[in-house]
C-alpha cells in the first residue's frame, strides 16, 4: 500500500447528526439500555433523597415545590443543556464527552517528516496530523498557556467520572435491593449484606463481557420505562392537582419559603446519568438521542416523579419510609409489587454494569493518551468493537464499591456522595463547551455569554449545594478524585519527559550503520569503498556489508577500514521496531540492539504509532508504508489508530503492502527478493524499548537540593518501578515471547 494522505483521510466525514429512518429509531431503541439506564432508576431514591425516611412529611406544598424544582432541573439540563445543544459539540467523527472537549480544545501536535524519517537528509516537508484530523473542521484558536489549567480541570471532571463508576452501583444497587424491606420487614437489617453480595457478582462476572446480555439491555429498560409511567399515571389520579408542579414559581416559591439549599441536593439526584448522553454520542448519533429522550424517557420519569408526590401528598407518613416502593400501586408484596421490584434489581444491574463498562473504555482512552499506565486489556468480544474489560480496574472498582456500601450503611449519605461527583461533572462539561463556543465554534461572544451565564448559573447552583454535602459523605467522591488527579498529572508529567527523551535523543541511521559496497574488484593493497550511500541509491545489491559505526566518533567510523568495524551479520528474519514517539532518526531500541547483538534482520520495520484525537481510523488511512533508500530490506510504517481503538499491528498486513511495493517498483526481477522477504517474515520479532529512568539534579542551594530529592522520588522511585509493571507493550502485542525489551538508560 502506498501513502495515504491524512488529509484525503479528513474529506469523508461521518454523520452523527443521523436521518429520520428504521436505521435511526432502532438506534433509539438501543440507547435505552446504554444511556438512560441511570437516569431512569433515578426514581428509586431521588425523592427520599429530598425528604428522608427519618425526617418529617413535607407539606403539600412544600411536595409541590419539591416535584416542580425536580421537573424544571430535568428540562432545563438533560433536556436543553445536553439533549440540544450539547450534542451539537461531538469530534469530527462524533465523539462526545469532557475529555473529547478537551481534545478538539488542543488536539495532539504530532508532525511527522516523510514517514517519520530515519536519515536526516530526507525532505523537511512536514505534515500535521492535526491538520488532517480537522479537515474542513474550525481549528482551535485557544492559547497553548491554557493547556494545563483546562488538562487538571478536564481530568477532574473525568476522574469524577470513574467516582461514579463505583456509586452508581453502590446507590442504585442498594436502593432496589432496599425494596424487599417493605413486605419482609424481617430482613431489613440484611439489606446491606444482600447488596454486597448483589455487587460481588455484578464484578465478579465483568471478565465474561457484556456480548451475551446485551441483547437485553434496551427491552429490560424499554419495559421499566413503561413500568414507571404507568404506576405514574395511577398514581396522580389520587391527587391530579400534582400538574401544578409544572408551573416554576412553584419550584421558586419553595425555596424563598422554605429559604433551604440543601434541598438541591436532593434534586440533583435527579440529573444522574444525563452526562452519558453527551459521552455516548459515539456510539449512536445525535438524532437517535434526542428522539429517544424527548419522546419515552423524559416523559416517562416525569409521569413517575408525579405520580410519587402525588401519593406522598394523599398518604404522607404512610409512604415516606421508602417513597418508590410505597407508591407503588396495590398491595405491599402483590403483583405489580414483585414486578416493579424485579425489574428495578434488572434496571440498577444494567444501569452498575454500562458506568462499570464506560469505566473501562474511558480507561482506555486515558491509557491511550500516556494519563494512566498501560494496564492488560482483554477484549470480550471478537465481534464488536469496544467490548474490553481491565482486570486492575475491575478489581478496584469492586474493592471501592463494596467498602463504600459496607462503611456507609445509609442510602442518603450515599446519594450525598454520589451527588458530588454528578454535578462536578455536569459543571466541567459547561465551562469546555463554553470554550469551544468561542475558539472552536467561533460563535459570536453573545451566545457564549448566553450559555454560559445560564447554565453556569446552574450548574453552580448544584455544585454549591453539593459542596455543603462534603462532611455528610461528598467527602469520599472528593477524595477519590483529588487522588485520581494527582495520580495521572504526576504520570503525565513523568511520562512526558520520557517520550521528550525518546524523541530529543534519536539518532541518525547513518550514525548508527554503514554500508560497505563490493560491486568491483578491489584490487591488491586497496580497501574497499566504505561509506554510507546516497539517498538517490535504492540499496538492492545483493554484494554487501554492514558494520556498526563507533557510538563515540561516527565521522571517523566512515573512513575507517572495515576490519576495523564490528560487522552485522544479515539474518533470514523479520524484526518490528516500535517508537513510541515521532520524529526523526531511528529509536534507541535499534542501535542499541545492534550493538548488542551484532546482526541486521533481511526484513526490518520501524513502526511509528500515532494515537489520533478521533475514536476510529478507516482501515484504508490505518497505515503508511514507504522503502528507505539505502539500506536493503528496511521499511516505515506510520501506524494511526483511534483513541478508542486497540494496538494490534498486522504484520502479515505489512509484509504483503511490501511485496506490492517491490513488484511495482521491479517487476522483472523482484521475485527472488519478494521470496527472500516472505521467507524472513515467518520468523518475526518485536523489539520495543525499556526504559530505566533516573531524575536529573538540579542546582546546589538547600532549596533546590530538596526539589531534586522530591523528584528523584517521584522518578526513580514511583514511576520506574510503575513502568516496569505495567509495560507500554503489554497492552500492543500478545506473548511476551514475540518481544525483546532493549534496555536503555534515560537521564530525564
Amino acid at each position: 500500500m502506498g501513502p495515504h494522505s491524512a488529509a484525503e483521510a479528513g474529506k469523508v466525514q461521518p454523520s452523527y447528526k443521523g436521518a429520520l429512518n428504521g436505521a435511526t429509531l432502532t438506534l433509539a431503541f438501543q440507547t435505552l439500555g446504554i444511556i438512560y439506564s441511570d437516569i431512569g432508576t433515578s426514581p428509586l431514591y431521588t425523592l427520599n433523597g429530598l425528604w428522608p425516611a427519618t425526617g418529617p412529611v413535607p407539606s403539600k406544598e412544600d411536595v409541590i415545590g419539591g416535584v416542580s424544582a425536580i421537573i424544571w432541573a430535568l428540562t432545563l439540563l438533560p433536556l436543553c443543556k445536553y439533549v440540544f445543544i450539547c450534542l451539537r459539540f461531538g469530534t469530527v467523527e462524533g465523539e462526545g464527552g469532557t475529555f473529547a472537549l478537551f481534545q478538539g480544545l488542543y488536539p495532539p501536535e504530532q508532525e511527522y517528516s516523510d514517514a517519520d524519517s530515519l536519515i536526516g537528509s530526507s525532505s523537511d516537508e512536514k505534515e500535521s496530523i492535526a491538520d488532517a484530523e480537522v479537515h474542513n473542521v474550525p481549528r482551535s484558536t485557544i492559547s497553548p498557556k491554557y493547556r494545563w489549567p483546562l488538562f487538571v480541570w478536564c481530568i477532574f471532571g473525568t476522574a469524577l467520572t470513574l467516582a461514579d463508576g463505583i456509586f452508581t452501583p453502590a446507590v442504585s444497587v442498594t436502593s432496589a435491593v432496599s425494596g424487599i424491606a417493605i413486605p419482609k420487614p424481617s430482613v431489613a437489617n440484611d439489606v446491606i449484606p444482600i447488596s454486597c453480595v448483589l455487587l460481588l457478582v455484578l464484578f465478579l462476572a465483568q471478565f465474561r463481557g457484556t456480548s451475551q446480555l446485551g441483547f437485553l439491555f434496551a427491552p429490560v429498560t424499554f419495559i421499566w420505562m413503561i413500568l414507571l409511567a404507568v404506576t405514574g399515571i395511577i398514581n396522580i389520579v389520587k391527587f391530579p392537582g400534582i400538574f401544578r408542579a409544572f408551573d416554576p414559581s412553584r419550584a421558586i416559591l419553595l425555596f424563598v419559603r422554605t429559604r433551604d439549599y440543601d434541598i438541591l441536593a436532593g434534586v440533583l439526584l435527579a440529573l444522574t446519568g444525563c452526562e452519558a448522553m453527551f459521552a455516548s454520542l459515539g456510539h449512536f448519533n445525535m438524532l437517535a438521542i434526542q428522539l429517544s429522550f424527548t419522546l419515552f424517557v423524559y416523559p416517562s420519569i416525569v409521569l413517575a416523579y408525579l405520580g410519587q408526590g402525588a401519593r406522598l401528598i394523599v398518604d404522607g407518613a404512610d409512604v415516606l419510609p421508602n417513597l418508590f416502593y410505597t407508591t407503588i400501586p396495590g398491595s405491599n408484596g402483590g403483583p405489580l409489587y414483585w414486578i416493579m421490584f424485579v425489574f428495578g434489581i434488572l434496571a440498577t444491574f444494567i444501569a452498575s454494569q454500562t458506568l462499570i463498562t464506560a469505566s473501562f473504555s474511558l480507561c482506555q482512552q486515558l491509557m491511550k493518551m500516556h494519563v494512566l499506565p498501560p494496564f492488560r486489556i482483554v477484549h470480550t468480544s471478537s465481534t464488536v468493537r469496544g467490548q474490553i474489560y481491565i482486570p486492575a480496574v475491575n478489581w478496584l472498582l469492586m474493592i471501592i464499591t463494596i467498602i463504600v456500601v459496607a462503611t456507609f450503611k445509609n442510602s442518603t449519605k450515599l446519594s450525598n456522595a454520589y451527588g458530588f461527583s454528578v454535578a462536578t461533572v455536569m459543571f466541567s462539561t459547561t465551562i469546555l463547551i463554553a470554550i469551544q463556543m468561542q475558539y472552536v465554534k467561533h460563535l459570536p461572544v453573545y451566545i457564549t455569554l448566553a450559555f454560559f451565564l445560564v447554565f453556569g448559573f446552574l450548574d453552580g447552583l448544584f455544585w454549591g449545594a453539593a459542596l455543603k454535602k462534603v462532611p455528610e459523605g461528598a467527602f469520599v467522591p472528593l477524595i477519590i478524585g483529588t487522588i485520581l488527579v494527582t495520580f495521572m498529572v504526576f504520570w503525565s508529567w513523568a511520562k512526558g519527559l520520557e517520550d521528550a527523551f525518546d524523541s530529543n535523543h534519536r539518532s541518525d541511521l547513518q550514525n548508527v550503520i554503514i554500508r560497505e559496497q563490493l560491486e568491483r574488484t578491489v584490487g591488491e593493497g586497496q580497501v574497499p569503498e566504505v561509506g554510507y550511500a546516497d539517498a538517490e541509491d535504492d540499496g538492492a545489491s545483493e554484494h554487501e556489508k554492514y558494520y556498526v559505526c563507533d557510538p563515540e566518533d561516527h565521522v571517523v567510523s566512515q573512513i575507517l577500514p572495515s576490519r576495523e568495524l564490528l560487522q552485522l551479520a544479515r539474518l533470514p528474519t523479520c524484526a518490528v521496531f516500535h517508537r513510541t514517539t515521532s520524529g526523526k532518526g531511528v529509536p534507541h531500541s535499534f542501535a542499541a540492539f545492534i550493538r548488542q547483538w551484532p546482526a541486521l534482520p533481511r526484513v526490518i520495520i520501524f513502526v511509528s504509532t500515532h494515537v489520533m484525537s478521533i475514536s476510529h481510523v478507516h482501515p484504508e488511512d490505518r497505515y503508511t508504508l514507504r522503502k528507505v533508500p539505502a539500506v536493503r530490506g528496511f521499511y516505515t510504517v506510520i501506524y494511526r489508530i483511534g483513541y478508542r481503538e486497540k494496538f494490534d499491528v498486522d504484520v502479515n498486513g505489512f509484509i504483503d503492502q511490501i511485496c506490492n511495493l517491490e513488484a511495482r517498483e521491479d517487476p522483472q526481477n523482484s521475485a527472488a527478493t519478494i521470496a527472500e522477504i516472505r521467507a524472513a517474515a515467518k520468523r518475526v520479532t518485536h523489539i520495543a524499548p525499556h526504559y530505566v529512568v533516573s531524575s536529573r539534579a538540579f542546582g546546589s542551594s538547600r532549596i533546590m537540593r530538596g526539589l531534586s530529592w522530591l523528584r528523584t522520588v517521584l522518578i526513580e522511585d514511583i514511576y520506574r518501578r510503575l513502568s516496569t509493571m505495567f509495560p507500554e507493550t503489554a497492552g500492543w502485542l500478545g506473548g511476551a515471547d514475540e518481544i525483546i525489551h532493549v534496555g536503555v538508560n534515560a537521564a530525564i
